[in-house]
């Protein structure tokens, strides 16, 4: 009987590994990359632009998303600047990581970026919650390429971590490489697949065995694709199912302290346009230090989108790309403080 159990379980194993290598050789063919690759220290990044003219602005995307998290702003942003996004090592369509996720070799990825995206710098830099404490380090490392900085809602109460958080975390990094060996044999893929066919029944009985926490952030996190244009869920979805996102989720949630360390180093931005925006549900002493983040720059500001989440950017996009264009303006009414 046992036999009988273990062939049943490999047959199984087997039917959806080559039911995610199908579907996997599928997406590449119908969701090609939206940009181009670029070669970023030996590691290969997508960055894809939109605008013509006008002054350089960077996106750089929270701790799990890609470029397709900015699709509400780029848009109305390339109307008046070049306007660049791109995916982090290991998430959306960049290749997975070669080297560990540490604040200089993400750094300089970023950099690479910049050379590769601008012809001129310096640039705009937007960047949302770990994406802002990664644009705001390298503001102070390399003061001359950055021309201003909007950071939508940084992630402040992750730094430092309290008892209580460095637990969501282990967790969270736990269940992504979890998630990621169920990609490695179709369960992902299956179940986003019911979820987006209207079956939710068995992806949420499925994720519910791994607690209700796992139910809530599955809930949650569906909520949040679903403000991106509709064209974009089934690119979305594609990513989602492949491995690679799972394993360079877990290694940018394990970066989170380190970049949060770097970020709260950063002693002064002198003079750059700054602008901190915070989502409207966040609590007194987290507007508090986004208004103290503000204070790094003489030219910093903060605002607060009343009708938002921490989505800012999908939440109410026009905020954003307001933020965006009066810190364009203000940069060009002076002078950054020169690299070092």
């Amino acid at each position: 009987m046992k036999m009988i159990v273990l062939a049943g379980v490999l047959a199984a194993v087997l039917a959806g590994m080559l039911y995610q290598a199908v579907g996997a050789r599928r997406s590449a063919r119908r969701f090609a990359p939206a940009g181009t690759m670029i070669d970023a220290g030996g590691q290969r990044l997508h960055v894809v632009c939109a605008g013509d003219a006008g002054p350089p602005v960077l996106f750089e995307a929270g701790i799990a998303a890609s470029s397709l998290s900015w699709t509400r702003v780029m848009p109305a942003v390339a109307a008046f600047a070049r306007a660049c996004a791109y995916d982090r090592a290991g998430l959306g369509w960049s290749d997975p990581a070669i080297a560990p996720r540490t604040v200089d070799r993400m750094v300089a990825e970023l950099r690479a970026v910049l050379t590769h995206a601008f012809a001129s710098r310096p640039a705009v830099l937007v960047g949302h919650s770990f994406g802002a404490f990664l644009v705001l380090v390298y503001a102070a490392r390399h003061p001359g390429d950055v021309a201003g900085l909007v950071l939508v809602d940084p992630p402040t109460e992750w730094h430092p971590l309290t008892p209580g958080r460095a637990l969501l975390l282990r967790r969270g990094i736990q269940a992504s490489h979890l998630g990621g060996a169920l990609a490695r044999i179709g369960v992902v893929r299956g179940c986003l697949a019911l979820l987006t066919g209207g079956t939710p029944g068995p992806p949420r009985t499925f994720v519910r065995l791994l607690g209700p926490r796992a139910l809530r952030t599955l809930e949650h996190l569906v909520g949040e694709v679903r403000k991106l244009p509709a064209d974009v869920h089934p690119i979305v979805q594609a990513q989602w199912s492949l491995p690679k996102c799972f394993r360079g989720m877990a290694q940018h949630l394990g970066a989170l302290t380190i970049v949060g360390d770097a970020a709260a180093g950063v002693a002064t931005l002198g003079e750059v346009p700054l602008t901190i925006v915070s989502g409207g549900d966040q609590p007194a002493d987290v507007l508090a230090h986004h208004r103290a983040l503000a204070r790094l720059s003489s030219r910093g500001r903060h605002i607060v989108a009343a009708e938002s989440g921490h989505w800012i950017h999908l939440d109410e996009p026009d905020v954003v790309v307001g933020a965006i264009r009066d810190v364009v303006a203000d940069s060009r009414r002076g002078s950054t403080i020169p690299d070092p």
